[in-house]
């Protein structure tokens, strides 16, 4: 069975880009605009709009955690944050009780 198409994003850039995923011995992608390297994000992905710094912000944030957005059993990524103030209370949260920064930024609501 083939591959579908998936997402990869420039950050710099602030570009999405649906593109075969490539194989096993396939070198990464390209952005075509700045000719810097993509990063994939998963089938799931639906990019911000270009002017929306606050989202790439909170997406730069995401994948520099290594969150990616792969559908699940249920169809979907699950839970992301969209704003910045939703990563500072997850950092925070992290930070209180040890637990990784990548799990808390994907917890749905944080325990009061």
């Amino acid at each position: 069975m083939a591959h579908g198409r998936t997402s990869y994003v420039c950050l710099p850039c602030r570009a999405s880009y649906k593109q075969f995923h490539p194989g096993y011995h396939e070198r990464g992608r390209v952005c075509p605009r700045c000719a810097g390297a993509l990063i994939h994000v998963g089938s799931a992905f639906a990019a911000p709009r270009r002017r929306d710094t606050e989202a790439w912000r909170v997406l730069s944030v995401l994948l520099h955690a290594g969150v990616r957005f792969h559908k699940s059993y249920c169809g979907g990524p699950g839970y992301r944050p969209r704003s910045l103030r939703e990563v500072r209370e997850r950092m925070d949260y992290a930070r209180a009780t040890g637990e990784p920064f990548a799990r808390a930024l994907v917890r749905g609501a944080l325990p009061r």
